[in-house]
């Protein structure tokens, strides 16, 4: 189907069915052709607690087009057989990913694949009516870890540097070195865990879907996406802080189950932040908009 072109509507296309048909031998070739590949993926979901949301991601992505059933099954798509080409790209960079042990150019490639697919069953159109659930899938793979290390230390020491300031305020002793925070009871070190690279991942993904389900302004949603990674930074930052002022009290309070249901409160918070925000930003487009 050539790009720009208007629109086809079948009138009987609302009486058929799901393509389920379709949908399983596509799927099923895929998957055995990335087998090894979504194997690993999820393996990694499994022991790396940065990536628990990667088991939500697909069924997410699958629950989004499903609510568009009525709308896809609604208008006559075109088959493309350049989607083929983007196939073969995608099966090209996962040759290449495999023989430079490079996971997340292997991952990658079977999202490029999967487009491929979408464009020679259905054309252009039909990805880009599926554009939003086939960009999520890319939050179910891990950051490569250069981009990792990248993002991690920077949050790491900001987080140290929110905590020093916030427990001298509140009248406890500190001193900072690096990611090491010595306080009077003990000292708090602040890990790659508690970073707050987690709840960003998290966030800015339940943010985008946040803004698809609630926001039917484009603008408001790119404000709620640009705003998210300062709540995730700054919440993680006052968990850091609580963290410090518990152990205080308890160093018990400062690792374990406590620990770990207090990082679970904070991202609630982060959660409940973020609707806050888009609730004043509603009000505010309402009270002073055109």
């Amino acid at each position: 189907m050539n790009a720009g072109a208007t629109p086809l509507v079948d009138q009987d296309a609302a009486s058929r069915g799901f393509p389920w048909l379709v949908i399983g031998w596509i799927g099923l070739l895929l998957t055995l052709l990335y087998f090894p590949v979504l194997r690993n993926m999820v393996l990694d979901w499994y022991h790396d607690e940065n990536m628990g949301h990667g088991f939500f991601v697909p069924f997410v992505s699958a629950w989004i087009i499903w609510q568009q059933r009525t709308k896809l099954l609604a208008a006559a798509y075109q088959p493309n057989l350049w989607g083929l080409a983007i196939v073969l790209m995608g099966g090209l960079l996962l040759l290449v990913g495999t023989f430079a042990v490079e996971q997340t150019l292997m991952r990658g490639s079977f999202l490029i694949s999967l487009w491929g697919a979408v464009v020679t069953l259905g054309g252009l159109r039909l990805l880009w009516d599926l554009a939003f659930p086939l960009f999520l899938l890319v939050f179910m793979i891990p950051l490569p870890a250069v981009i990792y290390n990248q993002i991690t230390f920077p949050l790491q020491i900001f987080a140290s540097q929110v905590a020093e300031t916030a427990l001298s305020l509140l009248g406890i002793p500190v001193l900072r070195e690096g990611n090491i925070l010595e306080l009077p009871s003990q000292r708090l070190s602040v890990v790659e865990a508690c970073s707050g690279i987690r709840s960003l991942m998290s966030l800015t993904y339940l943010s985008l879907i946040y803004g698809h389900l609630f926001e039917s302004r484009a603008w408001l949603r790119a404000v709620l996406l640009l705003l998210t990674p300062a709540i995730a930074i700054l919440v993680n930052a006052a968990r850091v802080t609580a963290t410090g002022l518990l152990s205080e009290y308890d160093p018990k309070l400062a690792v374990g189950a406590f620990h770990t249901m207090e990082g679970w409160f904070m991202f609630l918070l982060a959660l409940m932040t973020l609707v806050i925000v888009h609730r004043l930003l509603g009000r505010m487009a309402r009270r002073y908009g055109p």
